[in-house]
């Protein structure tokens, strides 16, 4: 059974629409054009967070000012290890 998630978060985003202040959208799908683009025009826009800069939906190119990509953070994101140990001995 596939469901229709895209549909579904555009319904909610619009049904919690005087709930929030702002808007934090995570995708690359073009699928959510017309919910950014209204979230912009209001105001409500905090920001769009695209996973990856090489594959994403050309129609969202438009917001580009608004978008950060989560690849080109990957040294941010990516689980360093540290050279301490600050585990104590029991």
């Amino acid at each position: 059974m596939k469901g229709n998630v895209d549909a579904e978060l555009v319904l909610h985003a619009m049904i919690e629409y005087n709930n929030y202040t702002q808007a934090v959208i995570v995708s690359g799908d073009g699928d959510f054009h017309c919910l950014i683009e209204y979230l912009k025009q209001q105001g409500k826009l905090k920001r769009l967070i695209v996973p990856n800069f090489n594959k994403f939906s050309a129609v969202l190119r438009k917001f580009m000012p608004d978008m950060t990509f989560l690849n080109k953070n990957r040294n941010k994101l990516d689980y360093q290890k540290r050279g301490i140990n600050l585990r104590t001995k029991p």
